[in-house]
């Protein structure tokens, strides 16, 4: 994953044999941190479960560009008060949702794999050119 905002990149094994691996889960916590605020949050492990079996499912090995992980609430609010596709109470103020981007893989691509995994919601939004993975109910929206 990369971040285009700090420029930081993170590839990280952070599970093996069904255990997850403390320091690499807290390097992905500092990594999806909120940027503008640099608080950190624990990401729910589910969201990135998530997000790692869509990759595989797309079978590329370019990494994931982060565009939001975790978002504080004062980063949530301001990003309300600029578009009304920000939701009052984001999955990611909880640390259990991500928008991603693949330069190799269009929105249609992204969203399919990961509903497949049938593992949370998941947005599409195809003007913006990103996807919305996340960890809460199944459901879908976005064109």
């Amino acid at each position: 994953m990369t971040s285009p905002r700090t420029g930081e990149s993170i590839d990280t094994i952070y599970w093996i044999e069904g255990e997850y691996i403390k320091d690499a889960v807290r390097e992905i916590n500092l990594f999806m941190r909120d940027w503008r605020t640099n608080d950190i949050h624990n990401i729910d492990l589910r969201t990135i479960d998530i997000m790692a079996a869509s990759h595989n499912l797309m079978d590329t090995n370019e990494p994931y560009l982060l565009l939001s992980g975790y978002r504080s609430p004062k980063t949530n609010a301001m990003l309300r008060r600029r578009s009304s596709g920000v939701a009052k109470n984001s999955r990611h103020l909880r640390g259990q949702a991500a928008d991603l981007r693949l330069s190799s893989r269009s929105v249609n691509q992204m969203y399919r794999a990961a509903m497949s995994c049938k593992g949370g919601g998941v947005g599409r939004y195809s003007g913006s050119n990103f996807v919305h993975m996340d960890c809460g109910p199944i459901r879908s929206w976005g064109r």
